[in-house]
């Protein structure tokens, strides 16, 4: 009997001359991606263009800035694959897949990031004449990389993601890193992941063209890891030890707001935290459960209004009532899982299309009627149009969240405080999808989404089950709202619709959650995340929020639709059999040879 050990595939040998897209001799393309990158390197320090009118100051010898240090990132990871591609037994873990993607792909994030930054200077500027010598030496120097990267030898076969996961008794197997290195690897991991949000969600929003850039080099970024092995290989170790890696993200997330030295970007980190969380109500009711859900928000908007009459707002119908928290937040609970069994009741029993268009029809409901509830055409319940405003600042244990705090040198404002209130939140709704998803009735969803008819004729009470999926959906989504009521000061029925307000609307929570990952704890935050901090630090796209969505759903079902972050079994049903195919040599214990991820 053999014990779980990864057996990465051999790397790529130096096999031919023309066997990449590019026909030169595998020397030459090494020498040109290593002369490539580091050429990149040199021009980060050198001037880009003569004036400072261009974000990001980039005419400062020796002192990288804006898209200057998005190439030096590029190059770094160029160099990092370039290495890689070495035939040197020591450095086959930087690319344990073996395949020549990762460098195309990493040269490739340098060459966009330079080719763009040139090109944004002489738009923005007016004229070639604008680029200064480090511009020239960035633009030659990525472009002689990427020519090297495309002549490195295709592999004989491209290994998919299975042979990290299955056993093998091969002999030569090195044995699995001792469990403080791979903490350490996962510290590491979670560090570079704070500083990339830090360093995007820092971007000013005037600077465009610095955050077009990062997001060039996050994407192929991303693409390069992920074709590398490297992904899949953290994953594992991140599994193995998923409390702490659980304990990290948390730790890292509380550490945010003190690296901001501007409040509106702990508003921006509020935000996401609120529309991730109710994202991840959604995803029980679409992810797991199966049921597409159009008017989603409505629940949000049910938890707002309620915090808004019980938490003392003047403007309240029930002015002279003002509840604590935890009971504005329970009580915010309350009324939407009311509201999600009323709605789910009578509707549950509708599948498919029908279903979609019934939830739409809820959500269009739930807005015209907080619109109409202002003493005139009905009753004075919610100030119809204007909105309920002045909702006061939370009191918690004597903590006025409304106020700024000094904690150990750092000034905490207002939204900072309202951050770690929602991060606090955040922590429940994930717990609560967890410990919901890997339970009884979580399989029972998950049932359900598979074959509804299966799952009844093996004794599955469908309708049940996705009664309690709707509810507590309903539930945590009213929870977020109970937050985002006191930290916006007002509620009104504007953004409570299916698509056109700004976030949140019931599109922007679909497209969150198909973007991110269904079946997802990470995917909901991560597609919020995209989808709220894109139009807000690009103001050109707010005006084309739903064609840019469009664009990026038919992008994300035609490459990878299982979602950036996949579930496993979603990520085997959307591949067709064959595309993740497993090395002969790869075998399960005492098993015969597994040769296809259908097997």
């Amino acid at each position: 009997m053999t014990t779980n050990t990864f057996q990465a595939p051999e790397p790529v040998n130096d096999a031919g001359p023309d066997r990449g897209l590019v026909p030169l001799p595998e020397s030459a393309g090494r020498a040109l991606v290593l002369v490539g990158a580091l050429g990149t390197l040199v021009s980060a320090f050198m001037s880009w263009t003569w004036t400072s009118e261009f974000p990001g100051d980039l005419t400062v010898y020796g002192y990288p800035a804006g898209l200057q240090i998005l190439a030096i990132v590029a190059a770094l990871l160029t160099l990092l694959f370039g290495v890689a591609r070495y035939p040197v037994r020591a450095l086959r873990g930087l690319n344990p897949n073996g395949s020549p993607a990762p460098l195309a792909l990493a040269a490739f994030s340098a060459f966009a990031v330079c080719w763009f930054a040139a090109g944004a200077i002489t738009v923005d500027l007016g004229g070639i004449v604008n680029l200064d010598p480090g511009a020239y030496v960035a633009v030659v120097a990525s472009a002689l990389a990427l020519v090297g990267s495309l002549s490195a030898p295709a592999p004989e076969a491209a290994p998919g993601i299975l042979p990290y996961i299955v056993k093998t008794d091969q002999p030569h197997t090195p044995p699995p890193a001792a469990a403080w290195v791979q903490r350490l690897v996962i510290t590491a991991g979670t560090a570079v992941a704070l500083i990339t949000f830090t360093y995007g969600i820092g971007i000013d929003s005037d600077d465009s063209e610095t955050f077009i850039g990062y997001v060039l080099l996050l994407v192929f970024a991303f693409l390069a890891l992920n074709r590398s092995g490297l992904m899949d290989r953290y994953t594992a170790i991140s599994s193995r030890h998923k409390g702490f890696a659980v304990a990290l993200a948390f730790l890292a997330a509380v550490i945010f707001p003190f690296t901001q030295s501007n409040d509106h970007n702990a508003n921006i980190g509020v935000n996401i935290l609120t529309f991730g969380t109710v994202a991840l109500g959604l995803n029980i009711v679409v992810g797991l459960t199966g049921l597409l859900d159009l008017g989603y928000v409505a629940f949000l908007g049910v938890g707002s209004y309620t915090a808004a009459l019980v938490s003392g707002s003047e403007y309240s119908r029930f002015s002279g009532t003002e509840f604590p928290f935890w009971a504005a937040a329970l009580t915010g609970m309350a009324v939407t899982l009311v509201f999600g069994v009323l709605i789910g009741a009578p509707t549950l029993r509708l599948r498919g299309d029908y279903l979609a268009i019934v939830t739409l029809g809820f959500g269009e409901i739930f807005r015209i009627a907080v619109n109409n509830l202002d003493g005139s055409s009905g009753p004075n319940i919610t100030n119809g149009p204007n909105g309920i405003s002045r909702i006061p600042d939370l009191e918690i244990l004597g903590f006025n969240l409304g106020n700024a705090h000094t904690i150990g040198g750092f000034t905490l404002g207002r939204f900072a405080n309202y951050f770690f209130l929602m991060l606090i939140v955040t922590a429940i709704v994930v717990t609560v999808f967890t410990r919901a998803a890997d339970s009884r009735i979580g399989r029972s969803w998950i049932a359900i989404r598979e074959d509804e008819t299966a799952a009844t004729a093996m004794g599955i009470n469908g309708f049940r089950v996705k009664l309690v999926a709707f509810a507590l959906g309903a539930s945590l989504a009213g929870l977020a709202g109970t937050v985002g009521a006191h930290v916006s000061y007002s509620v009104n029925p504007a953004p409570y619709q299916f698509a056109g307000a700004a976030p949140p609307n019931s599109a922007f929570l679909l497209a969150a959650v198909v973007l991110g990952g269904m079946g997802t704890v990470n995917g909901p935050l991560l597609g919020a995340a995209l989808l709220y901090l894109i139009p807000e630090k690009l103001g050109f796209l707010q005006n084309y929020e739903l064609f840019a969505f469009g664009i990026a759903l038919i992008l994300l079902m035609r490459f990878r639709p299982e979602g950036i972050i996949a579930n496993r079994r979603r990520q085997l049903e959307f591949h067709e059999t064959g595309q993740l195919d497993v090395p002969q040599q790869t075998t399960l214990t005492d098993e015969p040879a597994v040769t296809k991820a259908g097997a």
